[in-house]
């Protein structure tokens, strides 16, 4: 985008929290946060990741700070946000993107594998929006990142798909509640995308998995993450925007 292009400036004097940030799609939207001149606050698990952010961001001349949090833990998710709110005085977007996968049956899948991914994927997105939603100012905006998933899946990874058709669900009941804050909370729903997670696949990297379709680029997601937490979203609310090249056609 050109400088002269006024979407460069969609978060001039906004705070914007992003989990997950420490690599794939939550550091693409940090980054893309900050570039439309953004204060971001990274939150993610892992230092080293989160940091990183950090440093790429501030090497292009924006505001970032890392929090680190097990977003499952709702005393560091305040934390987090305490950090965002205690150093820019308060929250404009939240963004939940932290997730994990399983790849088992589900006869075979231990309890606490379950309990893991619902707890990273699903009841995080309830502890950021509970906890975040006070310091949230009108206009703000909460993006979820959901998946095809929650539309259409593969075998294996029921925990997963459960958690993202969750995330949807909540989001709608959500979007109700909020909106009388001036306050607005959609989803972004990927299909294959160039991360650490698709690379780390063991099902891809067996081969007994094929990806059909096109491969986006974190990027391409943050582009949507950020239209939707932005103005020019403001009459879309408790909605699931899919971006995944069209992949949902081919499932």
């Amino acid at each position: 985008m050109s400088g002269n292009d006024p979407r460069t400036m969609r978060f001039e004097g906004k705070v914007c929290l992003v989990t997950g940030a420490g690599s794939g799609i939550g550091r693409a939207c940090a980054r893309r946060f900050a570039a439309e001149c953004g204060s971001v606050v990274v939150v993610d698990w892992n230092e080293q990741g989160g940091n990183q952010t950090v440093q790429e961001i501030a090497k292009s001349g924006g505001q970032a700070i890392f929090a680190k949090a097990n977003v499952a833990d709702s005393r560091e998710v305040r934390a987090a946000i305490d950090a965002g709110v205690k150093k820019w005085g308060g929250l404009d977007v939240v963004v939940n993107d932290a997730a994990t996968m399983t790849f088992q049956p589900v006869v075979d899948l231990p309890e606490e594998e379950w309990d893991k991914v619902l707890d990273v994927n699903l009841k995080s997105v309830f502890l950021f929006s509970k906890y975040a939603t006070p310091h949230m100012r009108p206009g703000g905006a909460f993006v979820n990142i959901s998946s095809v998933h929650a539309h259409e899946t593969t075998p294996n990874v029921a925990p997963y798909a459960s958690s993202k058709g969750g995330m949807e669900a909540f989001t709608r009941g959500f979007s109700e509640e909020i909106a009388s804050r001036k306050l607005r909370v959609n989803c972004v729903a990927p299909g294959a995308v160039d991360t650490p997670m698709l690379r780390n696949n063991p099902n891809i990297k067996s081969g007994a998995e094929k990806i059909q379709g096109a491969v986006g680029q974190p990027e391409d997601i943050a582009a949507a993450v950020c239209f939707l937490a932005s103005s020019e979203a403001r009459f879309i609310t408790g909605a699931t925007l899919v971006v995944d090249g069209g992949r949902l056609d081919i499932l």
